[in-house]
């Protein structure tokens, strides 16, 4: 089975330590004539290291982009977690816009609202780079390297910029898709915006072309779906209440969240525009050849209100093992319960089944453990691990490589 965007787009619903694919891994979800009606029955030109305004489907600079979204105080800017080209169309953004004398506010998918005095900190420069990762559990709320992220928060405190986490703590999001909303618990309830908007068809259309049609965790699942759709509306809703009670009349709040959150304006920004009245808009880099290498050479224009041409990336920049654990809805948190195909750890040996123990010598015991280790790794490292395989303990050695 491929996994295309499974971590992208459902972190908090399911622990995972995949090693995710990204806007490219596939075409079929840039091609759906869905979405904004003036724009979904036609395409755009998708242009290297440029960007298309798709409402005109003219190329602009950033500066451009910029002076276009002077009245827009809602941006949502998507990405693929672990491609650093995504990250750097990010800063480019937020830079533009600084430098345009704009208010900038950036809402992070990364944390959940309840972890702000932690962003807070960092803003203030109470605390080093080390400090901030470890007290704001970075490696908790969030899966991916710390280093795909850092020239962006780096940029903010250097600026002034505050930055707020929009999502919520994923036990709530894992609670709507076991029992629904009625069932929640008051203090389950009171995380999550009220009249979350149900799925519509169209979103149907977009969920499921982000995954191959084995796929065991296929939109089909209504669970899946509700919960996703809270997703959007929580990390939308948050961001919208940064913006009003810290935000000035020229502020914009960017908000850097999960391509998937923002295509075709079908995910946060739908369940965001009932309740502002101003204007929300997207930005949304797409890379200019698939996983097989074919071109990419044009993008529904109601994909987004901006995109961005990137280049193929070949690799990863840091390792990811490729795995995913059962996590705390077992009873051997650190058993592994799905592998990417062709990933570093399938590669070593290691099968679904076998219970992670150490990594060089160090106690897993969570995936929290998991992250945390792996992200000091680099590319050409060889590490051993400790696994349990049918009540048997025995070593695997893992040569952290890439694959051809």
């Amino acid at each position: 089975m491929q996994i295309k965007n499974l971590a992208q787009y459902f972190w908090p619903v399911v622990l995972t330590v995949l090693a995710p694919g990204g806007a490219g891994a596939g075409q079929a979800d840039l091609h759906h004539a869905i979405g904004d009606p003036a724009r979904k029955d036609r395409e755009v030109a998708l242009v290297l290291d440029g960007i298309v305004e798709t409402v005109a489907g003219t190329t602009i600079t950033p500066e451009q982009m910029a002076e276009r979204l002077s009245d827009t105080g809602l941006l949502f800017i998507g990405e693929t977690h672990t491609n650093i080209d995504y990250h750097r169309v990010q800063l480019r953004a937020i830079r533009a816009l600084h430098e345009a004398g704009r208010e900038v506010m950036i809402g992070l998918e990364m944390f959940p609202y309840t972890q702000q005095a932690a962003l807070d900190k960092w803003i203030d420069g109470e605390q080093s780079e080390q400090e901030f990762v470890e007290a704001a559990e970075w490696y908790t709320y969030w899966g991916y390297n710390w280093e795909y992220y850092r020239e962006i928060f780096v940029y903010a405190r250097e600026n002034g910029l505050r930055m707020y986490g929009v999502n919520t703590p994923r036990e709530v999001v894992s609670a709507v898709r076991r029992k629904g909303f009625k069932d929640l618990t008051p203090e389950e309830a009171e995380h999550i915006p009220n009249g979350v908007l149900p799925v519509t068809d169209e979103q149907r259309t977009m969920y499921r072309s982000f995954f191959d049609p084995d796929d065991a965790l296929h939109m089909s699942d209504d669970g899946m779906l509700r919960a996703q759709a809270t997703w959007d509306a929580t990390m939308g809703w948050n961001a919208l209440q940064a913006l009003r009670n810290h935000g000035g009349d020229n502020a914009v709040m960017v908000v850097l969240i999960g391509s998937g959150h923002v295509t075709y304006g079908l995910g946060a920004e739908r369940q965001t525009a009932p309740y502002y009245d101003g204007n929300i808009a997207s930005l949304i880099p797409v890379q200019i050849a698939d996983d097989t290498g074919a071109p990419v050479e044009k993008v529904q224009a109601s994909y987004a209100n901006f995109i961005w041409g990137l280049p193929k990336a070949e690799y990863e920049i840091y390792p990811s093992l490729g795995l995913s654990l059962m996590g705390p809805i077992g009873k051997e948190p650190t058993q592994i319960i799905q592998l990417s195909e062709g990933s570093v750890a399938a590669r070593a040996g290691i099968k679904v089944g076998d219970v992670l123990v150490s990594l060089d010598g160090e106690q897993v015991s969570s995936g929290v453990d998991l992250r945390r280790i792996v992200s000091a790794w680099r590319w050409g490292d060889v590490v051993t691990a400790e696994i349990k395989r049918d009540g048997k303990q025995q070593q695997v050695s893992i040569a952290v490589r890439r694959e051809l």
